[in-house]
């Protein structure tokens, strides 16, 4: 199974989601979305997965630390432990609900606001 992992600021907008995922998820049947779990109860992250009508995983941020990302974003390193929160969040997400092996099928997109990224992985075993 395929997981759409995002990163995003506070200030990220629906928009912002929307076309980083359209981005990112082209060609690519996404089955879940994941992110860290501090993002949790964040309204335009909450409005677009209903959108979507897919499920949103939250990860926690100890399990972003451990995840080998193509990408590397100081902020994402200085306050996570890892080079990008979208790729660590969908490997993550993809590696627990999806199996073991996950592995990124492209790494993370950044939206032309800047406010959010999104990248895609998949399950070890699908």
């Amino acid at each position: 199974m395929i997981v759409a992992g995002l990163g995003f600021s506070s200030a990220a907008t629906v928009a912002s989601l929307r076309a980083v995922f359209d981005t990112a998820a082209a060609n690519h049947d996404v089955a879940a979305l994941a992110t860290v779990a501090d993002k949790e109860g964040h309204s335009a992250l909450t409005t677009f997965a209903e959108e979507l009508s897919l499920p949103l995983h939250f990860v926690a941020a100890a399990d972003l630390a451990g995840q080998r990302t193509l990408t590397c974003s100081n902020r994402s390193r200085a306050t996570y432990g890892t080079g990008s929160v979208a790729e660590a969040s969908a490997l993550a997400a993809a590696g627990k609900h999806f199996g073991p092996g996950a592995r990124l099928l492209s790494p993370r997109q950044i939206s032309d606001d800047r406010l959010a990224t999104c990248a895609i992985a998949i399950g070890g075993q699908t």
